[in-house]
């Protein structure tokens, strides 16, 4: 590993309001086009059994699933990767992993895509998993401060990006994590060496509070820990359309359980992704399962929020949803929480 920073996350990674001006998200209306769509209107059996008819539009931005195998060599994951640290949790430095594709590493093209276009979204081919959304921190926040128990569950990151989610959820003794984002690249470049790097340290435990510093970051030169392989076993890491990804799993001959929880943040800007996300965690979780998503109240330009979200929700009749934290520093933001109607 090169260099290491201890710090909060930069500006790079956290220029939400330049995401959420009008004229930023108008950028992002073509997204009404996304697979979503096609599921908008589906009726709750339909969510819940899976079976839904494909349009064209959704056959044309459809992304196929992928599952991400760890290297054997956990060090070459590492290697010329510039870590940060926040909330004591450990993450590549987004801003290097951006150059460092632009050299040609990035088989997507996501990067070269987004700087040509200005734009931290696009339909199809980019979902913006290359920034460390603010509601992310929210979350984590909440995890400590309401007692969330992840010992021996099975979680899911849904739209993972870093993976900070789900790497929280690992240092709280889940039995399994899978990590999904629409890019593959996200995947590689970003989402495992952050739990690779985490996983090596993964005896010091998350701060309570906002000071990083307390946290000592990676050593520059991680050697190869028993706890990484032992962490890592634990996971598995997808790429592609959530629609895809279940079908995978849900498809695949490799032993799959429903999720105990379900973590997303910021996977609501737009109303034409609802029913794709409804499906999808109809479809993954466990009976008496929950989800927890974290989102701005409303998204400007596209009209997504929560409040929109929480109506989707109950016009579908599947799910009971609460909101268990409004946060009201900067732009107003919520933390849902959900449950099958007939969960215990």
């Amino acid at each position: 590993m090169a260099l290491h920073e201890d710090h909060e996350p930069d500006t790079h990674d956290k220029r939400d309001f330049e995401l959420y001006c009008p004229k930023r998200k108008q950028e992002s209306t073509e997204k009404s086009e996304h697979t979503a769509a096609a599921t908008a209107d589906l009726s709750p059996k339909l969510a819940v059994d899976g079976h839904q008819d494909e349009t064209p539009s959704e056959k044309k931005f459809s992304k196929a699933a992928k599952e991400h195998k760890v290297p054997e060599d956990l060090d070459k994951i590492l290697e010329n990767k510039v870590m940060q640290t926040t909330l004591g949790l450990h993450y590549v430095k987004m801003s290097v992993v951006e150059m460092t594709c632009l050299d040609g590493a990035d088989e997507e093209g996501i990067v070269s895509k987004s700087v040509s276009s200005h734009s931290d979204l696009i339909p199809g081919v980019y979902e913006g998993g290359m920034k460390i959304w603010e509601c992310t921190y929210d979350l984590i926040r909440y995890f400590s401060e309401a007692e969330i128990q992840f010992t021996n569950k099975t979680v899911l990151d849904l739209g993972c990006g870093a993976g900070l989610l789900g790497i929280v959820a690992l240092r709280g003794g889940a039995e399994k994590v899978h990590f999904q984002d629409y890019n593959s690249t996200v995947i590689d470049k970003i989402t495992l060496p952050n739990v690779v790097a985490n996983s090596v340290h993964e005896g010091q435990r998350m701060g309570s509070g906002d000071d990083s510093k307390a946290c000592k970051p990676p050593s520059k030169k991680p050697r190869k820990a028993e706890c990484s392989s032992d962490t890592l076993a634990k996971c598995r890491f997808f790429s592609g359309e959530w629609s895809e990804v279940s079908q995978l799993l849900l498809s695949s001959s490799k032993p799959f359980s429903k999720y105990d929880i379900i973590l997303t943040s910021e996977t609501i800007y737009n109303p034409d992704y609802y029913g794709a996300l409804h499906n999808t965690l109809a479809q993954l979780l466990d009976k008496n399962g929950r989800v927890y998503l974290a989102s701005k109240v409303i998204y400007f330009g596209v009209g997504g929020g929560i409040y929109d979200f929480e109506k989707f929700i109950e016009e579908r009749n599947v799910f009971r949803s609460s909101i268990v934290k409004v946060i009201n520093k900067g732009l107003q933001r919520c933390i849902m929480e959900m449950a099958f109607k007939d969960s215990s």
